[in-house]
């Protein structure tokens, strides 16, 4: 190991500690969409229903991405408000069968991240006794459902975690190991990142549409529900990452026909950055980062953050399931001290980016201590600080026993704590992958 790794290394402790201390010194960041009034207001009597209902929320919304329910489950129409802000907008109210009290659920979709929020108003109609003797007490209105919430988490783990198996799979194999290209576990792996990616990426376009709508999982695979998600920015940039898998398809198609001559090949290298550029790109499209007084400085350091996460984890993955079972003597020399040498680099790019991104999002000591987000954030942070823990043993080992596992060729027992160390910094990036997913869905919520 260098002595510019070995700085590197021993120099994250302090990274992490200033990303703490970048959340608590930053300036507030914009949260999502947010209801300011409506018109009449929540909790009125009224003598009668209103033709319609005013809404008037904190930032420029799309009638589109604005949704209102009955406890019926019925949707209400929602118009533009001719002559008022981009903010406001009208909802026209059912006439007749009403329930007293009347009792709405409304939700909107962020514009710039797709996040949801929503939340329940409630009238009194003092002239509809008869109805309210009718249909007794209101349903309680739902927010989106928690099992496609759940469904959504899941989506976007898979669909992280394809990202950085593919990602990081062809990097290591076009810089570090060539000769992997026609490994068959190194094969599999890939294309079994690939087919995950594609499909996390179908289900996301589904339950998205789901979720907006505030639907159940079976909704999710209503034809419906992907051409209503389709029409606004958060359905366009999860269809675009299904697009760009289809193209990732021909990078991996290329590189498994060639084998190693391809990987070395320049052009082939370049399609692969073009592919791999527009993935992390579109995915990180659905994170917060657009959020705050400088989106163009976090949508760099979130495409760095994923960027530094891939190398790292698909660079874990191909040393677990195709490097270390082989133990190839030159292998093992060649490819683990590069690794190591790669490594060091993400985690600094990792933890640099996130201290942007949490300066972005998070924005103030409050707002870290006092908020899902924030305690997610934490326990994201706890859970990175044991990786190093872990990824420090594996270090150290390629810094100490390397040459004698060389020299051993490749001798198991010498090889094997090696192995353990990895294997378990690969299972806590995959608990730190399913914190990320969790974070994607939650409201920073200030």
């Amino acid at each position: 190991m260098t002595g510019r790794t070995r700085r590197l290394r021993n120099g994250l402790p302090f990274l992490l500690l200033l990303l703490l201390y970048g959340v608590v010194g930053a300036s507030p960041a914009a949260a999502h969409t947010e209801l300011v009034s409506s018109t009449p207001k929540a909790g009125a009597k009224l003598a009668k229903v209103p033709a319609r209902l005013t809404l008037v929320f904190d930032e420029d919304v799309d009638p589109a991405d604005v949704r209102v329910l009955t406890p019926d489950g019925d949707h209400l129409p929602v118009s533009r408000a001719a002559g008022r802000p981009r903010t406001t907008v009208r909802v026209a109210l059912p006439q007749s069968g009403a329930r007293n009290p009347l009792a709405l659920t409304w939700s909107a979709v962020d514009e710039e991240d797709g996040h949801v929020t929503s939340g329940q108003l409630s009238f009194t109609i003092t002239a509809a006794k008869a109805a309210q003797d009718r249909g007794g007490e209101a349903a309680t209105p739902s927010g989106p459902s928690p099992r496609v919430r759940n469904g959504l988490v899941a989506a976007r783990w898979t669909g992280y975690l394809a990202l950085a198996l593919f990602v990081g799979g062809l990097a290591f194999v076009a810089l570090l190991w060539p000769r992997g290209a026609a490994e068959r576990r190194a094969r599999v792996l890939l294309g079994l990142a690939w087919a995950a990616g594609l499909l996390s990426a179908v289900a996301a376009l589904g339950l998205q549409g789901a979720y907006d709508s505030l639907g159940t999982l079976r909704d999710a695979l209503r034809p419906a529900s992907f051409a209503e998600v389709l029409t606004g920015a958060p359905g366009l940039a999860i269809a675009a990452r299904g697009l760009l898998w289809v193209l990732a398809a021909v990078v991996l198609a290329g590189l498994l026909h060639g084998g190693p001559r391809t990987a070395r090949s320049p052009g082939w290298r370049v399609g692969a950055l073009a592919v791999t550029v527009g993935l992390l790109r579109a995915y990180g499209m659905a994170g917060h980062n657009s959020e705050g007084t400088q989106p163009t400085w976090g949508a760099v350091a979130d495409l760095v953050h994923l960027l530094g996460a891939s190398l790292w984890i698909g660079g874990l993955a191909m040393l677990v399931l195709a490097v270390l079972p082989r133990r190839q003597p030159g292998e093992l020399a060649t490819v683990l001290p590069r690794y190591s040498r790669l490594a060091a680099g993400s985690v600094a790019a990792i933890v640099t980016a996130g201290l942007v991104l949490a300066w972005q999002v998070v924005g103030s000591y409050q707002a870290l201590l006092h908020t899902s987000y924030g305690h997610l954030l934490l326990l994201k942070t706890g859970v990175l600080a044991l990786v190093l823990v872990a990824a420090q043993g594996s270090r150290q080992w390629v810094r100490t026993r390397l040459d004698l596992a060389v020299l051993l060729r490749g001798d198991a027992a010498t090889v094997r704590p090696f192995g353990y160390s990895v294997a378990a910094e690969t299972g806590l990036v995959l608990v730190v992958l399913a914190v990320t997913s969790v974070l994607v869905t939650t409201n920073p919520g200030r």
